[in-house]
C-alpha cells in the first residue's frame, strides 16, 4: 500500500463538492496540498479549512481548459514543494442537459474543454514531476457516465468516457515503460454537490432559457440521485489510491451500473431511457 503522508498531491476543482473533501481528506492524512479552482471564493474557503486541519497548502486560480495556465501552473507547484507525487484531475462541469439535436456547439466545446482537456492538460504537465518523484499516481476523476452512456448528457458522457479510455491507455503505457507512477480513474456515482444546480445557475447568467422541466430535472437530481456526501465520496478514493486500485467505484449506484453494463449492453440504453422519460417528466 502506498500512503499518502509526507506526500504532496494536486488537487484540480478544490473549490466546492469532492474536489473540496479530497482536500480536506488528503490534509487529515498528513499530505501537503497544492489546490485549485477557477472559482476564487471557494478557493479560498477550502485552502482555510485545509490549513485549520495542520497541512501545508498552496491555492491557486486556474481554469484547467487553458493548457499554458495548466502547464504554468504544474513548474510554479513543482518549484514551490520541489517534488510532486500526486495530481487528482477533478475539476468538471455538469452536461447540458439537452439531446444531441438541441445541444448547440459551444455546450460541447465547453464541456469537452473543462472535463476531458482538463484532465489531460492536468496529466500531462504533472507526468514528468510523478515520474521524477519515484512514487507518483494520477487519479483522473471519470463519472457512473464514463460507463453507461446517458441521453441527454452526451457532451458530458463524450467527454467522462474520454477520461476513462484516456487514463487506461495511459496505465498500461506506464506499465510498459516500467515508470514508477500509479494510475486511478474514479467512477462516481451520485455525490451531494452543486454540480446540477450551478449548471442552471450558469444557464441563467448566459442567458439561456431555462424551462419548468430544466428546474425539474435539476430538483430531482438534488433530492433523488445526489445522495452520497462529499465526504464519503472523497474517504472511498483516497483510500482506492492508497491501496492503488486502479479503478475506483464510489456508491452502490456506480457498481450496480458497472454490473448492469457488462451483463446487458445490449439491453442497459432501454434502462438509460426510462431513467430519462423519468428526469424530464414524460409518461
Amino acid at each position: 500500500m502506498s500512503g499518502v503522508r509526507g506526500k504532496v498531491a494536486v488537487v484540480t476543482g478544490a473549490g466546492s463538492g469532492i474536489g473540496r473533501q479530497l482536500a480536506a481528506e488528503l490534509a487529515r492524512r498528513g499530505a501537503r496540498l497544492a489546490v485549485s479552482d477557477i472559482d476564487e471564493a471557494g478557493l479560498a474557503a477550502t485552502a482555510e479549512q485545509v490549513k485549520a486541519l495542520g497541512a501545508e497548502v498552496r491555492a491557486d486560480r486556474l481554469d484547467v481548459s487553458d493548457r499554458p495556465a495548466v502547464e504554468a501552473y504544474a513548474a510554479a507547484v513543482a518549484g514551490h514543494f520541489g517534488v510532486v507525487h500526486q495530481v487528482y484531475n477533478n475539476a468538471g462541469v455538469a452536461g447540458a442537459g439537452r439531446g444531441v439535436l438541441d445541444t448547440d456547439w459551444a455546450a460541447y466545446e465547453r464541456t469537452l474543454a473543462v472535463n476531458l482537456f482538463g484532465v489531460i492538460h492536468g496529466t500531462k504537465a504533472f507526468l514528468p514531476h510523478l515520474v521524477a518523484s519515484g512514487d507518483g499516481h494520477v487519479v483522473n476523476v471519470s463519472s457512473l457516465n464514463g460507463i453507461m452512456g446517458q441521453p441527454a448528457l452526451s457532451d458530458y458522457c463524450a467527454a467522462k468516457f474520454g477520461v476513462r479510455g484516456f487514463t487506461e491507455a495511459l496505465r498500461g503505457e506506464l506499465l510498459a515503460a516500467g515508470h514508477p507512477v500509479k494510475v486511478s480513474v474514479v467512477h462516481p456515482g451520485g455525490v451531494r454537490t452543486n454540480i446540477a444546480t450551478a449548471a442552471l445557475e450558469r444557464a441563467r447568467r448566459d442567458g439561456a432559457e431555462v424551462t419548468a422541466r430544466d428546474e425539474a430535472r435539476t430538483r430531482l437530481y438534488n433530492e433523488k440521485l445526489l445522495k452520497m456526501p462529499a465526504e464519503r465520496a472523497a474517504r472511498i478514493i483516497v483510500g482506492g489510491v492508497e491501496a492503488g486500485r486502479p479503478r475506483i467505484l464510489v456508491g452502490g449506484d456506480a457498481r450496480a451500473v458497472d454490473v448492469l453494463v457488462r451483463l446487458a449492453p445490449r439491453w442497459y440504453p432501454r434502462f438509460a431511457a426510462r431513467l430519462e422519460r423519468r428526469l424530464s417528466g414524460a409518461t
